[in-house]
């Protein structure tokens, strides 16, 4: 596993799932160039490219930036809702970069931090709010 603090770039194969948002956020927050592909432009993915994360639609290798081609410098991170034969994702492996799930990710931040884990119900946003707003101010 790549060292967190030491990785350049990362690249998401389904940038715009609620669950990879966040780890395209905490990227961006860490000062890493952060990219990705997703299958439709949406509110989240259009918030997540405002923040500087740079996000297209189209499955094509072509469309990955530069800076996220070294395979030494560049984690990518892939969720189970892409196809195992999606042209980006094989590349990647095609060329030798490292790739983890979404899962390996959130365990390797975790251990090389301090964190809290919290279960909210989903008819609560008064809480998600004040616990984002929370844990962003911590970071």
């Amino acid at each position: 596993m790549m060292n967190i603090e030491t990785i350049e770039s990362v690249y998401f194969v389904g940038a715009g799932g609620i669950g990879m948002s966040a780890l395209v956020r905490y990227f961006l927050s860490k000062g890493k160039t952060v990219a990705g592909y997703d299958r439709t432009a949406t509110p989240l993915t259009e918030e997540l490219i405002a923040e500087g994360a740079q996000i297209h639609y189209e499955e094509n290798v072509d469309l990955i930036p530069q800076a996220c081609r070294n395979k030494k410098s560049t984690l990518v991170v892939l969720t189970p809702a892409v196809p195992e034969d999606h042209a980006e994702l094989t590349y990647f492996r095609s060329n030798g970069f490292e790739i983890q799930k979404r899962a390996q990710v959130l365990g390797t931040i975790t251990h090389s931090s301090k964190a809290l884990c919290v279960q909210v119900h989903t008819e609560r946003p008064p809480l998600r709010a004040w616990l984002r707003i929370y844990c962003i101010s911590r970071m």
